[in-house]
């Protein structure tokens, strides 16, 4: 079962792998548009394992991955700090939903590129703006998700509760929070996909390092190669810090086992 579910998982990209090899080789895009596979692949080994000297960005990948992780996880956490706490109080208090649901929802409207050149003028160029666009980014998916999820809860389970002893407070750890679980899962991988992309938005400001800067730069300089490099590697990360938080979750909560 674990094999044949690897090979799906696998499925897909290796079929875009062979059409992109098929493409390269037969020549129906330019090299310039679309480098060969095996060009991006030599590219991405000199980033990863290369010493200063060997290309542009050569030995660079460890101090950008630094960078880059360090951004989302401060902003990611910042989101969730705020986010959870308040989507379960607007889930379960008309007045506290009454009094934040409507500017929220309003502000999720607002595109994420329209907050960059007042992020800029609010912090300049550097963390702080990569960590706030993150951070509003994250916030609106877990919020929503946590305010679901414990909507969902219905009241009958705070009565037997009620009726065994459990107090309001303990209530939130036996109750909400267990309940309220895969909802708030779902927002916090959410949150974490979005975190990514916008970082590599708050990287194109023209911070010195980072995996977004790597991007932007090698635009300028036109190595498309290594923009591909710079793609492929926030997804492989991407997708290696959504496993990292589905397992932080299992561990951290019992009601996150039953449920994942």
């Amino acid at each position: 079962m674990k094999t044949r579910d690897t090979l799906l998982t696998l499925l897909l990209p290796l079929m875009a792998l062979s059409a992109w090899f098929a493409v390269s080789t037969i020549g129906l895009v330019p090299l310039y548009l679309l480098p060969h596979p095996l060009t991006v692949g030599e590219a991405g080994l000199r980033y990863i394992l290369g010493t200063a000297g060997q290309g542009a960005y050569a030995g660079r990948f460890l101090g950008d991955l630094a960078a880059s992780l360090t951004r989302v996880l401060l902003g990611f956490s910042l989101a969730a700090v705020l986010a959870i706490p308040l989507g379960l109080l607007s889930g379960r208090l008309l007045l506290v939903n009454r009094l934040f649901s409507s500017s929220i929802n309003g502000l999720r409207a607002v595109p994420g590129i329209c907050w960059l050149p007042l992020a800029m003028i609010w912090f300049g160029i550097g963390i702080r703006t990569t960590v706030f666009l993150v951070a509003m980014a994250a916030f609106f998916p877990i919020y929503q998700n946590a305010l679901t999820g414990a909507r969902l809860v219905a009241p009958i389970y705070y009565q037997a509760g009620a009726m065994l002893g459990v107090s309001r407070f303990r209530g939130i750890f036996a109750i909400l929070l267990p309940m309220a679980m895969p909802n708030i899962i779902a927002g916090l991988r959410l949150g974490m996909g979005i975190s990514w992309a916008y970082l590599v938005l708050g990287e194109l400001t023209g911070v010195p390092n980072g995996l977004g800067a790597v991007i932007m730069d090698a635009r300028m300089l036109g190595q498309t190669e290594m923009i591909l490099v710079g793609i492929i590697l926030i997804a492989l990360i991407g997708r290696a810090c959504d496993r990292l938080l589905v397992f932080l979750m299992r561990l951290c909560f019992k009601s996150a086992r039953r449920q994942m």
